[in-house]
């Protein structure tokens, strides 16, 4: 006869595994860059875009505020 099978998790870790919350924060990390770098290079590209139709009022200048 065959002997019924045994899960034996005595070598599992009793936590969370840590290394999947690492990995998860790295992504986190790298969507969160990804998504700031996306944002940067589309604004330059629209300012190049603008530059570029021969526009002179292409990058807004902020005045400055009375008082500062």
């Amino acid at each position: 006869m065959t002997e019924p099978f045994h899960d034996d998790d005595d070598d599992a870790p009793a936590g969370p595994p840590r290394g999947a919350l690492i990995a998860l924060i790295a992504i986190a990390l790298l969507v969160a860059g990804g998504l700031w770098l996306a944002r940067t290079l589309h604004g330059v590209g629209r300012l190049q875009d603008c530059v570029m139709a021969g526009r002179s009022n292409c990058a807004p200048i902020e005045a400055p505020r009375p008082g500062n």
